[in-house]
């Protein structure tokens, strides 16, 4: 049998694409990548083959075609990981979901103003009021999870699954940026990064020669005012 095919974007840049990409590594699913360079001639000529919105990532499991990132940890979840992508306990898988739900809708100030960028380290760029209060929404469901549900492992909710994965971009925005951040999500950032699969998808983004031009170009705006 094939193995299922996972169509993702540039690793530098592509949060979504990170989010099932890091699910399925994590849990050892076997899988064939294909990249699609953002923002480029190849990306436009071959995306619609790939996906039906034009837009990664997307997954190929036989005549099985999903394209958005929380259906395919959805469908990871019931086709390869018996349901270990969500926690056990029933209030605890209510609100894993709820999180994953308010970042896969939300937070866009936050997405718009610190898009990924795997590479990036902190300079004098800065956000505005809007994105800082995302910024605080999501430290602060951090917090509210890891109070709740986050006994017996470093993650959310405890062990790794898919809430952990919607929110692994956001860390890596946060490392980039500079976002300061309180003791609860440095060590949950420090869990994240720590992850094999992780490390693996930095290290790759550390080699990829591409520019998307207007995030790159978030560097040379670096006025130290908000933006």
């Amino acid at each position: 049998m094939s193995l299922p095919v996972l169509v993702i974007g540039n690793k530098n840049y592509s949060s979504w694409s990170l989010r099932p990409w890091l699910l399925l590594r994590h849990f050892g699913v076997g899988f064939e990548e294909v990249r699609l360079p953002l923002d480029t001639p190849q990306f436009a000529d071959e995306v619609l083959r790939h996906s039906p919105t034009g837009k990664v990532p997307a997954l190929h499991d036989g005549d099985v075609q999903v394209w958005d990132s929380l259906a395919i940890c959805e469908y990871a979840n019931e086709r390869w990981l018996d349901g270990r992508g969500w926690p056990k306990d029933l209030a605890a898988r209510a609100m894993a979901r709820a999180a994953a739900a308010e970042m896969h809708s939300g937070f866009v100030a936050l997405r718009t103003q610190l898009p990924m960028n795997s590479r990036r380290t902190p300079d004098a760029y800065r956000w505005d009021a809007a994105a800082q209060r995302d910024i605080g929404r999501v430290q602060g469901l951090w917090r509210q999870l890891r109070d709740a549900q986050g006994d017996g492992g470093d993650f959310l909710c405890g062990d790794f699954g898919i809430v952990d994965a919607m929110y692994a971009p956001v860390a890596v925005r946060f490392e980039g940026y500079g976002v300061p951040v309180d003791a609860v999500a440095r060590r949950y950032m420090d869990a994240l990064f720590a992850l094999p699969a992780m490390r693996e998808w930095r290290a790759a983004a550390a080699e990829e020669t591409e520019s998307v031009a207007a995030t790159d170009a978030l560097r040379s705006r670096c006025s130290g005012r908000p933006v």
